[in-house]
């Protein structure tokens, strides 16, 4: 039977891709581990492997194509003794049983490769947080009533379950179109547009109404004389940073607490470190501390000390890490990346400042792995490069925190009845107002400013 080669899911949240590039031409065999396709995201570049031998049937997007969506159906892949013939339009004919829902696999190491399976439409291999989620089928043949076992429990995946939850849905009101009449994510989404058959679970609260967009591109257009502007429109990834940061102003009850921290003894710190380290023949010294890499280990080692604020929200939970993996935010032209530095409280400063060096690096480049930039309980924002002395930073879900920090500068300051003149930089810490309260916050920002305002407390 012919087998379907769908677009894969690199992360929960995408929605569609590029399919940058095909290794594989129609009538071409390949086996097991070949390498077929490129996809790109806003994120990253992605290799598609075959899972099976056979030989391509049909190509049905082309190599450069944009903005195709998660689960399209790409290519056609033909088992041994099949032919062209046995291809529909469109794609393989249906199978005689309807399609298992995807699976999702743990990536394998940082080779960030895609695979698909036999008789499934794609496996994705993209880790959030301590969770593995992925895109379900496409909608199987539906079923006329809803699945339940002989109990009464309703049979779901655990994406449906979880998307059902969040919408107020009672998944025993909704026809399951799966294997066995099970409830995949197409079935919940029909429910939540109001195409299926769905109603609010028991004392759950009604679905939020759409959430605003906003005025649209001709009513903004409208506003201003024509030939006075550009228009370029939004790639991949300018259209997730929207997406997300708008999803987080919106949903995450945001809560901002501000203080300034003498950096005196930390500058002092930071040029006897730097001054000692080795020089190469042409004297390039062998690494060079920056502020910021003071503040991840701070901010690591203050989460470790109050590890109830190294908290995220997972709905009716709230996950507290043992970790401090720590995302720092990166520029990139057109968006940003938060790679994540993981147990970061552990590592040394020289450790800290190589791995951001080589994360941002990659980053500017697309080329993190998926579990480089995922996870993570907070985040670290650093604009004092820019000159750029306060400013609230957007939390990044699911984290529960994120630290932004200003640039360091002098200040006169009063001691003891006398004016003095010494280094401060300005630190706000936006708080997600669910997993962690104002006082939980407070006390988080305070072990921090004790640590940066004396570094060698790092060391206890």
């Amino acid at each position: 039977m012919p087998i379907d080669i769908t677009m894969p899911a690199l992360s929960p949240t995408m929605e569609e891709g590029k399919l940058a590039k095909w290794h594989v031409k129609e009538g071409d065999s390949v086996s097991s581990g070949d390498v077929i396709a490129e996809i790109e995201t806003d994120k990253a570049t992605m290799e598609v492997e075959a899972v099976d031998e056979g030989k391509i049937g049909k190509i049905l997007v082309a190599e450069g194509t944009d903005n195709v969506k998660v689960n399209a159906v790409i290519a056609v892949l033909l088992q041994e003794g099949e032919d062209a013939s046995a291809i529909g339009s469109g794609g393989a004919k249906p199978a005689e049983a309807p399609k298992a829902e995807a699976k999702t696999e743990a990536p394998k190491g940082d080779a960030g490769t895609l695979q698909y399976d036999k008789g499934t439409s794609t496996t994705s291999t993209a880790p959030v947080s301590n969770s593995n989620t992925g895109s379900s089928a496409p909608k199987a043949a539906a079923s006329s009533a809803p699945a339940k076992s002989e109990g009464g429990r309703v049979f779901a995946s655990p994406l449906a379950k979880r998307l059902a939850k969040e919408a107020g849905i009672d998944l025993a009101s909704v026809a399951g179109s799966g294997p066995k009449g099970r409830v995949i994510k197409a079935d919940v989404e029909a429910a939540k547009s109001g195409k299926g058959a769905a109603k609010p679970a028991a004392g759950a609260p009604a679905a939020a109404a759409a959430p605003a967009t906003g005025m649209s591109k001709n009513q903004v257009m409208a506003l201003f004389e024509e030939g006075t502007y550009e228009v370029v429109p939004n790639d991949g990834m300018r259209k997730v940073v929207a997406a997300r940061l708008t999803e987080s102003k919106q949903t995450v009850p945001h809560f901002y607490l501000t203080l300034d921290c003498k950096i005196d003894a930390l500058m002092a710190a930071r040029e006897q470190i730097n001054a000692a380290a080795p020089k190469s023949k042409d004297g390039k010294p062998g690494y060079k501390l920056s502020v910021n890499d003071f503040v991840m280990k701070a901010w690591a080692i203050a989460l470790q000390r109050v590890p109830a604020a190294n908290a995220t929200w997972a709905g009716d939970s709230i996950l507290y890490h043992k970790r401090s993996d720590v995302a720092v935010a990166v520029s990139v032209p057109g968006g940003l990346f938060t790679p994540v530095v993981k147990s970061a409280d552990t590592k040394t400063l020289r450790e800290i400042s190589e791995e951001v060096k080589d994360l941002a690096s990659r980053a500017k480049s697309k080329k993190l792995a998926p579990h480089e930039y995922q996870g993570g309980s907070s985040s670290v924002s650093n604009l004092g490069m820019f000159g750029i002395k306060h400013f609230a930073a957007v939390i990044n879900p699911p984290h529960g925190t994120i630290l932004a920090v200003g640039a360091g500068e002098e200040r006169v300051y009063p001691e003891n009845g006398q004016i003095k003149i010494g280094q401060f930089m300005t630190v706000t810490l936006s708080c997600d107002h669910r997993a962690v309260d104002g006082a939980l916050g407070a006390e988080l920002l305070g072990v921090f400013k004790g640590l940066i305002e004396n570094p060698v407390m790092m060391l206890a």
